[in-house]
């Protein structure tokens, strides 16, 4: 195997045998059987094909590694979980953080130490059993690291807020090699970029977060006929109006797809459905969800208390990769016309959209200063993501413009800002600087230039103006 790798490196024009020969982790070449494994990211509608990968065992193979792609003159580009892609992985030298799995408790001083590598499901399960839960979000198979870089918006978000205000201190590498530490004290400039910036700004490599004293809630789903749709909107709408910060909620237009991987009562379905967390009492919970009941009986009510370790049943979202495309925007409300666009162009009659959800922000988010890291949007209430399968690119090109259309009618109730861990791809190049304030992303390009000064970085957020 090794003559085979050192094989390929020549032809490729790669000198393999030094760098391999300074690290701990595996350097991958194209034609090798571990490539394709090795860069497919989770969204299969991604296809990158970068000159090497590295997969790295730890810190120090990481900062040689960003040190050998300057020597090389190959960008550099990173994944951990590989859940959002921003900019193509495209000849450059991959570094796959997914091995850097450390994750250490301080249940004393309420936080976590947690390796670049890591998914908040294994976060969880640590965390859980010794009484704390981190900020994750609907997903336990999301990566910690690329989640909380972008914000991170999850089920306690109204209580305790983004995932990025819990961090208490990064460990990273710059582009040139360098190993930093970033928190309120050391780096403090690059400590606020980090916080909702992505991950332009350097190779996050681990994290300390804080923790808090969550470990049962009250959450579940009710669904509801599709035809009840604009009733349920209202409903939901008057619902979140006064709701307390323990309750982060959504309410979602969920197609259904006919395939055997849905359950039988579900497939080829359409339904409404509203999702929530209570993180406060349980019986206030249990009372907070008792007026939907007495309206109408949900055709499925799955609401109740639960561990919460266990959180990542209320979305039940799918781990297995899959080809989908993701949008979304930030909204000011949700007014009539606002829900009958929604319903009109994603479950009356055929549509793409696999499902529609508007969750509710604010309480926690909003009330950190809009200047106290980079991340934007703040005041908004309300967030929409749009999700679809796009098994092939005919299905690509059909859902980005439906999409599109849902946008143009919803226009006057978007902020025009966005959210970029719902955006990927060519739409997330295109938006970034909706997802900052003008000050913010004037000041995130100076970091860009001062810690990348080459532009070698290319898998984050922010980049030089072509």
């Amino acid at each position: 195997m090794e003559r085979e790798l050192i094989q390929t490196a020549h032809a490729a024009g790669i000198p393999l045998p030094p760098l391999q020969a300074r690290i701990q982790g595996r350097v991958i070449l194209p034609g090798d059987p571990a490539y394709d494994p090795s860069r497919q990211s989770w969204n299969l509608s991604a296809d990158p094909r970068p000159a090497m990968i590295v997969m790295a065992q730890n810190t120090a193979d990481v900062a040689e590694a960003a040190r050998y792609a300057g020597q090389a003159h190959l960008e550099l580009a990173v994944q951990s979980t590989g859940h959002g892609f921003y900019r193509s992985a495209e000849g450059s030298l991959l570094i796959v953080t997914s091995r850097m799995k450390t994750i250490r408790i301080d249940r004393e001083a309420r936080t976590a130490w947690i390796g670049a590598g890591a998914k908040w499901g294994e976060v969880l399960a640590k965390t859980q059993a010794v009484g704390l839960a981190p900020l994750l979000g609907s997903s336990p198979d999301v990566g910690v690291v690329g989640y909380t870089l972008g914000g991170g918006l999850g089920w306690l978000g109204r209580k305790y807020g983004l995932a990025a205000d819990s961090v208490l201190r990064f460990e990273l590498v710059t582009a040139n090699g360098q190993l930093l530490y970033a928190s309120a004290d050391e780096h403090s400039d690059l400590f606020w970029g980090l916080r909702g910036g992505g991950g332009s700004l350097g190779i996050v490599t681990g994290m300390e977060i804080r923790l808090y004293p969550v470990t049962t809630v009250y959450g579940g789903t009710l669904f509801y006929p599709v035809q009840a749709a604009g009733e349920v909107f209202a409903r939901y709408r008057d619902w979140i109006a006064a709701a307390p910060d323990e309750l982060t909620s959504s309410i979602v237009l969920m197609n259904f797809p006919p395939i055997p991987l849905v359950p039988e009562n579900l497939r080829g379905q359409s339904f409404v459905m509203v999702r929530g967390c209570w993180c406060g009492p349980i019986e206030q919970g249990r009372t907070l969800v008792q007026p939907w009941r007495a309206w109408r009986a949900p055709l499925i009510d799955d609401f109740k208390e639960m561990p919460f370790s266990q959180v990542g049943a209320i979305s039940d979202e799918p781990v297995d990769p899959l080809p989908v495309f993701t949008t979304g925007a930030w909204m000011r409300a949700l007014p009539d016309d606002a829900v009958e666009a929604l319903i009109r162009h994603c479950v009356q009659g055929p549509s793409p959209v696999l499902f529609a959800e508007v969750r509710h922000a604010g309480g926690a988010i909003a009330r950190v200063p809009s200047g106290a890291a980079a991340f934007g949007n703040r005041d908004a209430a309300l967030l929409l993501l749009l999700l679809g399968l796009t098994p092939t690119p005919e299905a690509h090109a059909a859902l980005v413009g439906h999409c599109q259309r849902i946008m143009a009618a919803l226009r006057p109730h978007l902020t025009g800002g966005v959210y970029l861990n719902f955006l990927e791809g060519e739409e997330a190049r295109q938006r970034v600087k909706d997802a900052y304030t003008p000050e913010a992303y004037a000041r995130l390009m100076q970091l860009k230039g001062a810690y990348d000064p080459h532009h070698r970085l290319r898998s984050g957020f922010v980049h030089r103006e072509e």
